[in-house]
């Protein structure tokens, strides 16, 4: 067998999005940090889930090569 080079660039892509995801959430901090606690606790929960969406899609290609089922 020959090594798929999808894994590393699937990686390197894994990488790219959480970087740039923690980015952008780090921009968004001061404003957000300026609500209420109790606003800001459901806001840093949905993004700290929504990075993990794309992530299927990229797992699946890296594995079979086809973006979808």
């Amino acid at each position: 067998m020959t090594p798929s080079w999808r894994k590393p660039v699937g990686a390197f892509l894994i990488i790219a999005i959480i970087t740039v995801w923690a980015f952008i959430v780090a921009s968004a901090a001061g404003p957000i940090g300026q609500l209420p606690v109790l606003i800001q606790a459901p806001i840093y929960l949905a993004a700290g889930i929504v990075w993990i969406l794309p992530l299927k899609p990229l797992l699946m290609w890296m594995e079979t090569g086809k973006w979808r089922e």
